[in-house]
């Protein structure tokens, strides 16, 4: 597979960018199925049927830069929390005391025990 002959640093860059694109995927697609079949504040909540694509370009800016720049804020907040800065140590290393995809949100849904938290990090 994939982590054939990497080492641990290397294993974990993988499940970090496995988990970071699964939970984009998962979101992108609750985007486009509440976007193509539900009223929305841009449409004056009338439901507006089209192509999800074609709504990008219709939102106002004044909505789209506060959405960005939440993105932004988050990425920024995760490059911070699971990277070692540039400088400290070889480039795009995860620190050591940092589980993949474990950004501190939700610590409450998180299991405590090692299999439960084995089932839940599956299931992501």
């Amino acid at each position: 597979g994939f982590s054939k002959g990497k080492d641990v640093d290397g294993v974990k860059r993988l499940r970090e960018a496995e988990v970071m694109h699964g939970r984009v995927a998962m979101m992108a697609t609750v985007g486009y199925l509440v976007g193509e079949s539900t009223p929305t504040i841009t449409y004056g909540m009338d439901v507006h049927h089209t192509i999800a694509n074609n709504q990008i370009p219709e939102v106002p800016g004044t909505v789209l830069f506060p959405f960005f720049l939440a993105i932004n804020i988050a990425e920024a907040t995760r490059a911070a929390t699971g990277w070692v800065e540039p400088g400290l140590g070889p480039l795009f290393t995860l620190r050591k005391t940092y589980y993949p995809g474990d950004i501190g949100f939700g610590a409450g849904f998180k299991p405590t025990n090692a299999k439960d938290f084995n089932t839940m990090q599956t299931k992501e």
